[in-house]
Protein backbone atom coordinates (compact mmCIF):
# COMPACT_ATOMS: atom_id res chain seq x y z
CA UNK A 1 0.00 0.00 0.00
CA UNK A 2 3.00 2.31 0.46
CA UNK A 3 3.21 3.04 -3.27
CA UNK A 4 -0.51 3.88 -3.39
CA UNK A 5 -0.73 5.86 -0.16
CA UNK A 6 -1.29 9.28 -1.77
CA UNK A 7 -4.13 7.87 -3.87
CA UNK A 8 -5.64 6.19 -0.80
CA UNK A 9 -5.30 9.38 1.24
CA UNK A 10 -7.10 11.38 -1.44
CA UNK A 11 -9.93 8.83 -1.48
CA UNK A 12 -10.18 8.85 2.33
CA UNK A 13 -10.22 12.67 2.38
CA UNK A 14 -13.01 12.62 -0.19
CA UNK A 15 -15.03 10.23 1.99
CA UNK A 16 -14.55 12.46 5.03
CA UNK A 17 -15.52 15.60 3.11
CA UNK A 18 -18.79 13.98 2.02
CA UNK A 19 -20.02 13.56 5.60
CA UNK A 20 -21.84 15.73 8.09
CA UNK A 21 -20.98 16.04 11.77
CA UNK A 22 -23.68 15.11 14.26
CA UNK A 23 -24.10 16.18 17.89
CA UNK A 24 -21.72 13.42 19.10
CA UNK A 25 -18.88 14.40 16.79
CA UNK A 26 -19.60 11.52 14.43
CA UNK A 27 -18.79 12.14 10.78
CA UNK A 28 -21.78 10.37 9.26
CA UNK A 29 -22.41 9.43 5.66
CA UNK A 30 -25.66 10.24 3.91
CA UNK A 31 -26.52 6.55 3.48
CA UNK A 32 -28.90 4.29 5.40
CA UNK A 33 -26.30 1.54 5.77
CA UNK A 34 -22.51 1.78 6.11
CA UNK A 35 -21.01 3.28 2.96
CA UNK A 36 -18.75 1.02 0.94
CA UNK A 37 -15.79 2.14 -1.10
CA UNK A 38 -13.76 0.47 -3.81
CA UNK A 39 -10.02 0.90 -3.95
CA UNK A 40 -7.63 -0.86 -6.32
CA UNK A 41 -10.16 -3.60 -7.07
CA UNK A 42 -11.26 -4.26 -3.49
CA UNK A 43 -14.56 -3.20 -1.93
CA UNK A 44 -14.72 -2.60 1.80
CA UNK A 45 -16.64 -0.53 4.33
CA UNK A 46 -15.64 3.14 4.20
CA UNK A 47 -14.96 3.24 7.95
CA UNK A 48 -12.44 0.39 7.63
CA UNK A 49 -10.75 2.09 4.68
CA UNK A 50 -10.58 5.47 6.45
CA UNK A 51 -9.18 3.86 9.63
CA UNK A 52 -6.47 1.95 7.74
CA UNK A 53 -5.43 4.95 5.64
CA UNK A 54 -5.33 7.61 8.34
CA UNK A 55 -3.64 5.37 10.90
CA UNK A 56 -1.51 3.60 8.28
CA UNK A 57 -2.74 0.34 9.75
CA UNK A 58 -2.66 -3.05 8.09
CA UNK A 59 -5.26 -5.22 9.77
CA UNK A 60 -6.08 -8.85 9.19
CA UNK A 61 -9.32 -10.25 7.89
CA UNK A 62 -10.15 -11.71 11.31
CA UNK A 63 -10.02 -8.24 12.91
CA UNK A 64 -12.90 -5.79 12.86
CA UNK A 65 -13.18 -2.03 13.17
CA UNK A 66 -15.17 -1.17 16.28
CA UNK A 67 -17.16 2.05 16.56
CA UNK A 68 -16.70 3.54 20.02
CA UNK A 69 -19.67 5.79 19.20
CA UNK A 70 -21.83 2.78 18.16
CA UNK A 71 -22.82 4.59 14.94
CA UNK A 72 -22.02 2.36 11.95
CA UNK A 73 -22.44 5.33 9.58
CA UNK A 74 -19.57 7.16 11.33
CA UNK A 75 -16.20 7.37 9.55
CA UNK A 76 -14.46 9.61 12.13
CA UNK A 77 -11.06 7.94 12.71
CA UNK A 78 -11.09 9.16 16.33
CA UNK A 79 -14.21 7.04 16.95
CA UNK A 80 -12.76 3.86 15.43
CA UNK A 81 -10.59 1.19 16.99
CA UNK A 82 -9.44 -2.22 15.81
CA UNK A 83 -10.44 -5.33 17.74
CA UNK A 84 -11.76 -8.85 17.54
CA UNK A 85 -15.32 -9.96 16.86
CA UNK A 86 -15.56 -10.87 20.55
CA UNK A 87 -14.49 -7.33 21.53
CA UNK A 88 -17.14 -5.97 19.20
CA UNK A 89 -19.84 -8.17 20.75
CA UNK A 90 -18.80 -7.09 24.27
CA UNK A 91 -19.07 -3.47 23.08
CA UNK A 92 -22.63 -4.20 21.93
CA UNK A 93 -23.58 -5.74 25.27
CA UNK A 94 -22.08 -2.81 27.17
CA UNK A 95 -23.90 -0.33 24.92
CA UNK A 96 -27.22 -2.12 25.39
CA UNK A 97 -26.73 -2.10 29.16
CA UNK A 98 -25.19 1.35 29.67
CA UNK A 99 -25.48 3.42 26.48
CA UNK A 100 -22.62 5.27 24.79
CA UNK A 101 -19.51 5.92 26.88
CA UNK A 102 -18.93 9.58 26.05
CA UNK A 103 -15.49 9.48 27.70
CA UNK A 104 -14.27 7.71 24.55
CA UNK A 105 -15.52 10.45 22.23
Amino acid sequence: MAEHYEEALARADSLIKNTSEDENGCLVTDTTSPRKTRFRGHQLPAYRFVYCVFLRAVIGGDEVIRHRCHNRLCVNPAHLVVGSKADNKRDDWDYWANGVDYDYL
